[in-house]
C-alpha cells in the first residue's frame, strides 16, 4: 500500500546518492519532495509538516556518521522518523493478574471488526492463550452468526445472547471467567458514521466491562477519514491502540502514518490479508524498512516458522544438499511456501524490491502453481526421481495428461535443472553469485551488522545503492588482490597478459 511513497523516496535517494556534499538547497529540494510524497500518500497535513521538520533537524543537528555519506545520512534520518511516526516500537501486551484479560473492539461499520475479532482470537490461541469471543454486535443482521462461523474456523468458542448489547457483553465476561478463559474479546456494534447512539452504547459497554485493552479497528483504505474517526473514538473511550485492517490493499497509507501523531496511540496489530492467519503485531521498524524498499526479512522468517512443517523442510533440505533433490521434493517445498500466503506477497517482503520488482510481484498468478503440480503429477515415480529420462515422447504424454503443452513441460524441466545445478553448488560449499552482485551475501552481511548494532547505517547504505560493507578479505590475501597482475605498477605501465 506504500508503493507510491516508496517510489518517491527511491527517486530522492537516487539523486542524493551521487552527491559528495549536500548543500542547503539540495536538502530543501529533497525535503520538499518528501513532503509532497507524504501528502500524496494521504498523510495528515500537520503530520507531514512535523515529519519534514524532524528530518531537517536530524540532518542538521547531528554529526555525520563516518561510515555514511551525506546522502545516506538523509536516508537514515528519514528511516528514523518513519519509525517514530509509525509508533516507535511494538506494543508489549500484558495480561490481567485475575483472568480474563478483557479486550474491547470498537469502530465503524465495515471496518472489519468482526473478522479482526476472530483473527485476534486465533492469534492469542497461537500464543498459548485460551480466548473466548463475545458477540455484542446485536445491531447488524447476522453479525453474531458471522462471528460464530469465523470462531469455528479459528476453533474458538463464541458467546452471545439476544437483548441488550451491554448486558450481553457483561454476561460474556462472566462466562469467560466461569469457563476459565484467560482472554475475552468483545465485538461491539458499529455505524456507517459516528453518532451519539453509537458512542453512548460503546461507552456503557466499556464502563460495565472495564476492559484492559480498548482497540479501535480502522480500515486503512479510508485515508483521512480514519484519522478523524480515531480522534472521535479516543475522546470517548481513551483508546489503548489501533488495529489497521486491509493493510494489503492499494490504499495510500496515510492512516498508518498519521494515526499515532494525531491520536497519540500506537498501531498494535495489522491485518494483511483475508485469511484468519493474516494478522500480527505491528512493528514500526519493519514497516519503515518496507517503505524504504528494504523488505521485511524478520516477518518472512516468522511466517515460515509459523506455517511451514519443519520436518518436511529439514528432510527436503537434506536431500537438496546431498544432490538427491527430485521433483517430488520440489512439489513438497512449493506447497510449504504456499502456506505462507500469496507468492506476490512473499516476494514483497524480500529486500531490494524496486518499482519494477513490485509490479512483477503484483502480476504473479498463484494458479500457475496448480499447473506445475498437474505437470509433476502426470509423471511416473521414476520420472519424478530422475527427470533426465524424460525424452520427447514422454514429454508429449505428460503434457496431455496435465492439460498443458510440451513447451510448458520443457520450461519446467529446464528451470528444475538449473535449480538442481545451484543446489549442488550450495552442497559443495560454492554458493553461486546471485543477481545484483551477490544480493544474498550482502543481505547476510546486513543481518550480521544489524545484530551488532549498525542496523541504521546498513539500511542507509543499501538504500543509497551501495549495499552493506563487504566482508574483509581472507587472511593472507590482501583486499583487491584479484587482478593484481594487471594493476598499474608505481612508475610503470599496465602490461597486458601474454596470449596463450
Amino acid at each position: 500500500m506504500f508503493d507510491a511513497l516508496s517510489e518517491r523516496l527511491e527517486r530522492v535517494a537516487g539523486r542524493l546518492r551521487s552527491r559528495g556534499r549536500i548543500s542547503p538547497a539540495d536538502l530543501d529540494e529533497a525535503l520538499a519532495e518528501i513532503r509532497t510524497a507524504l501528502l500524496e500518500a494521504d498523510v495528515e497535513l500537520g503530520v507531514a509538516r512535523h515529519f519534514v521538520e524532524a528530518v531537517r533537524a536530524r540532518c542538521s543537528g547531528v554529526v555525520l556518521s563516518k561510515s555514511l555519506s551525506p546522502g545516506q545520512q538523509v536516508v537514515k534520518a528519514v528511516h528514523e522518523q518513519l519509525v517514530e511516526a509509525l509508533g516507535g516500537e511494538a506494543l508489549r501486551l500484558t495480561y490481567a493478574s485475575r483472568p480474563p484479560t478483557v479486550v474491547l473492539l470498537a469502530g465503524l461499520q465495515g471496518a472489519g471488526k468482526t473478522t479482526v475479532a476472530a483473527k485476534l482470537a486465533r492469534w492469542w490461541k497461537a500464543q498459548g492463550r485460551n480466548p473466548l469471543l463475545v458477540g455484542a454486535d446485536l445491531q447488524r443482521p447476522a453479525a453474531v452468526e458471522q462471528l460464530r462461523v469465523l470462531g469455528a474456523s479459528a476453533q474458538v468458542s463464541v458467546f452471545s445472547e439476544p437483548g441488550d448489547p451491554v448486558a450481553t457483553a457483561v454476561a460474556g465476561v462472566a462466562e469467560a471467567r466461569r469457563l476459565g478463559r484467560d482472554v475475552c474479546i468483545i465485538d461491539t456494534a458499529g455505524r456507517l458514521s459516528i453518532d451519539e447512539a453509537l458512542m453512548d452504547e460503546v461507552r456503557r459497554i466499556s464502563k460495565r466491562t472495564e476492559p484492559h485493552y480498548t482497540f479501535l479497528v480502522i480500515d486503512a483504505m479510508t485515508g483521512q477519514d480514519a484519522v478523524a474517526t480515531a480522534r472521535a473514538f479516543h475522546e470517548t473511550l481513551a483508546l489503548d491502540g489501533v488495529i489497521l485492517s486491509k493493510l494489503d490493499s492499494d490504499a495510500r497509507g496515510g492512516a498508518a502514518l498519521s494515526v499515532k501523531e494525531v491520536v497519540g496511540r500506537p498501531i498494535v496489530f495489522a491485518s494483511t490479508g483475508e485469511r484468519l492467519a493474516d494478522l500480527d503485531l505491528f512493528h514500526p521498524d519493519r514497516m519503515a524498512d518496507r517503505i524504504l524498499g528494504m523488505g521485511d526479512v524478520l516477518t518472512l522468517i516468522e511466517q515460515a516458522e509459523r506455517t511451514m512443517d519443519q520436518e518436511v523442510v529439514a528432510r527436503s533440505a537434506d536431500r537438496m544438499l546431498s544432490g538427491r533433490f527430485g521433483l517430488d521434493d520440489f512439489l513438497e517445498q512449493l506447497h510449504q511456501v504456499q502456506k505462507m500466503g500469496s507468492l506476490g506477497g512473499i516476494l514483497r517482503l524480500m529486500p531490494g524490491m524496486n518499482k519494477e520488482l513490485r509490479q512483477a510481484a503484483d502480476q504473479i498468478d498463484d494458479s500457475q502453481v496448480s499447473r506445475i503440480e498437474a505437470i509433476v503429477r502426470s509423471m511416473t515415480p521414476a520420472e519424478r526421481a530422475d527427470p533426465v529420462i524424460i525424452d520427447g515422447s514422454r514429454r508429449v504424454r505428460i503434457a496431455r495428461g496435465s492439460g498443458t503443452s510440451a513447451q510448458e513441460v520443457n520450461q519446467l524441466l529446464k528451470q528444475f535443472k538449473e535449480m538442481q545445478k545451484m543446489m549442488r553448488s550450495v552442497g559443495s560449499g560454492a554458493m553461486p553469485a546471485m543477481g545484483g552482485g551477490g544480493r544474498l551475501g550482502r543481505l547476510a552481511a546486513a543481518r550480521e551488522m544489524a545484530k551488532s548494532g549498525g542496523a541504521e547505517e546498513t539500511l542507509a547504505g543499501m538504500m543509497a545503492g551501495n549495499g552493506p560493507p563487504r566482508p574483509p578479505a581472507p587472511t593472507g590475501q590482501p583486499a583487491g588482490a584479484k587482478g593484481r597482475r594487471n594493476a598499474k605498477k608505481k612508475g610503470g605501465r599496465v602490461t597486458p597478459p601474454k596470449g596463450r
